[in-house]
């Protein structure tokens, strides 16, 4: 009569050595003229060869698949995307501006008249933050996992209020920073984790979507102007599902976009502008943000 197999026999779960371990076997090799030229390299040691521009595809693929893994380690299912302008202070620090405006020795009407303007927008830093706090505060789902995590470009102003109102109800909040030729060092209150760094803006605008399941878009320049209507043209043309979209600030955005407009030159339908909301207060955007999901219980 046959044996039935022991309980106890091991198989291993692989049988070649791990890369790190191979890595650094290699940095510990013996040193010949064949072992020290750049082709006995391991490839993804060599960073001369990653940086070729023949790898660009594979750049890619490392910049989609890092980040990824990361918030799935996190186990972040959904995130609230908040875009805005990185010339916004805070309230206290916008009036300091104007105060300097005012007391400069040449007294630049135009300056003193941006300052102005900065100050009117700089409310929208407390209700960026206030938004942040609201969101954050969103329970985890059956299978633990976490949704509108507030995500934002990781920068200062508006996206530094995004992470401040998250780091400040005690929750986790994500930063997608971006190389520059100025440094842009990520605001501190990014969750250190969860502060990530990109070459490509392809790659960045991929992952602020991604796991997007409502933004809000604050006053903002040409970046905001940028991702906000790269999402608004998604939408519109059907490539990914609606989603909140929240336009913080209708005088502002009137002002520097005549929607009517677009739509009396025919260039876009009077139903595309319903793809967003205007809204002014915290609580008047996380309301749209929950009634939305609501109507597709």
């Amino acid at each position: 009569m046959s044996q039935s197999p022991k309980h106890d026999t091991h198989v291993p779960s692989r049988v070649f050595p791990a890369a790190r371990t191979d890595a650094e076997q290699a940095k510990t090799g013996v040193s010949t003229p064949q072992t020290e030229t750049p082709a006995y390299r391991l490839a993804f040691q060599d960073m001369d060869f990653l940086l070729r521009e023949d790898l660009r595809p594979i750049r890619f693929q490392l910049e989609l698949l890092k980040p990824q893994l990361i918030m799935d380690e996190a186990n972040i299912a959904s995130t609230f995307v908040m875009y805005g302008s990185a010339r916004i202070p805070e309230p206290a620090k916008a009036q300091a501006v104007l105060d300097i405006a005012h007391a400069a020795v040449d007294n630049r009407e135009q300056a003193i008249r941006i300052a102005e303007r900065l100050v009117e927008k700089s409310k929208y830093y407390d209700v960026a933050r206030e938004l942040a706090q609201l969101a954050s505060g969103f329970p985890l789902d059956t299978e633990g996992k976490r949704h509108f995590v507030v995500c934002s470009g990781g920068g200062p102003s508006i996206m530094e209020a995004a992470n401040r109102g998250a780091a400040e109800s005690g929750h986790e909040s994500i930063g997608l920073n971006i190389v520059l030729p100025h440094e842009q060092a990520p605001n501190p209150y990014v969750t250190p984790a969860l502060s990530m760094q990109f070459h490509y803006f392809a790659l960045r605008k991929m992952h602020f979507l991604l796991h997007a399941r409502a933004l809000a878009a604050f006053p903002g320049g040409f970046g905001t102007f940028d991702e906000l209507f790269e999402l608004l043209t998604l939408i519109q043309t059907g490539k990914i599902a609606p989603i909140p979209v929240l336009l913080y600030g209708r005088d502002f955005w009137n002002r520097v976009v005549n929607f009517d407009a677009l739509v009396e030159e025919g260039v876009v339908s009077a139903k595309d502008l319903s793809i967003f909301t205007f809204v002014e207060t915290a609580e008047e955007g996380w309301d749209v943000v929950q009634e939305f999901y609501r109507d597709r219980d």
